[in-house]
């Protein structure tokens, strides 16, 4: 039996992951998951397109937004190319545009997302927030997703094959803490708004610990949840095969510097679901409380055909 890693060694895992490649001008390539199962992750492929396009833009501007369409699925074991167009670059902004595409199984390169970065040179502005932190219990306040995961697993265990099982056990270098049950858990509509602390598991130093490091990660963390939000009013889970979903799109706005080490609140809501599609926002705010970045997405959400 493999040694459980550290949270040490899972949060060097996840840089090596968001650490893209150059492989000839304005084209680099994304490592695989190294225990990755079955499709991959959306937010890694947000994360590494983030990192290519930030690799990109050398004279001091920082992302301030990423616009995404998720194409198709990506498959994982297979490194991802990333080929960037450099469609601006003025004195105050500058704009990227990313295409992410892998190797089918008849070993076709195909688009699987578009994205689009804009950065900025940072500045002083007006200044305004019209968005508090939601008061919710404080993540030293709370259980880890992981230990409830593990009662989960324990009180499933008829009904989870291997696959599932591994997955939601697996040791993650994100560590998040619910406010409420873990969605998934229960059967019974309720609202849709969801609350979530998270963090990496270890601090991040050296060399590694960059502005450009922590945005990717917070990327990373933003598919994380959100639509799932929007299938809470239905009682239906993904984890108990009632529903097909797939992310359509993904939007993020960073208004402030954050640091992923460090514990952020992820508040999200779904104003509206409908036509096979659920339309999800999310606030990521700081312990003290500002609003650090904004997230929306719309994902395809159907409810399984039994039979």
């Amino acid at each position: 039996m493999s040694e459980t890693p550290t949270p040490e060694q899972l949060v060097a895992s996840l840089i090596r992951l968001l650490t893209v490649e150059k492989r000839a001008a304005d084209v680099y390539a994304g490592p695989p998951q190294a225990d990755g199962i079955g499709r991959v992750f959306g937010g890694q492929v947000l994360a590494q397109a983030l990192q290519a396009a930030q690799a990109s833009v050398t004279d001091g501007k920082r992302a301030h937004s990423l616009h995404a369409y998720f194409l198709r699925g990506g498959r994982e074991g297979v490194p991802i190319e990333y080929r960037i167009e450099r469609d601006f670059d003025g004195r105050s902004f500058a704009n990227r545009r990313v295409v992410a595409a892998q190797e089918n199984e008849e070993g076709i390169a195909v688009p699987i997302l578009n994205l689009t970065a804009s950065f900025q040179q940072p500045e002083d502005g007006l200044e305004h927030i019209d968005s508090p932190m939601p008061d919710v219990p404080f993540p030293g306040d709370l259980r880890s997703d992981m230990e409830q995961r593990r009662e989960i697993a324990e009180a499933w265990a008829d009904r989870l094959n291997d696959q599932q099982r591994r997955m939601m056990l697996r040791p993650r270098p994100i560590e998040m803490r619910t406010t409420d049950r873990l969605h998934w858990m229960s059967s019974e509509p309720r609202e849709p708004r969801a609350h979530s602390w998270f963090r990496v598991c270890a601090p991040i130093t050296g060399a590694d610990d960059t502005p450009e490091l922590h945005r990717a990660i917070i990327t990373y963390a933003s598919d994380y949840t959100l639509l799932g939000t929007s299938a809470l009013p239905h009682g239906l889970s993904w984890m108990r095969n009632e529903l097909v979903g797939a992310s359509l799109d993904h939007a993020l706005w960073f208004h402030r510097d954050a640091r992923a080490d460090e514990w952020l609140l992820y508040a999200t809501d779904a104003p509206w679901s409908g036509g096979g599609r659920g339309f999800n926002r999310g606030r990521i705010f700081n312990l003290a409380g500002e609003l650090v970045a904004s997230v929306a997405q719309e994902g395809m959400m159907r409810k399984r055909v039994k039979g």
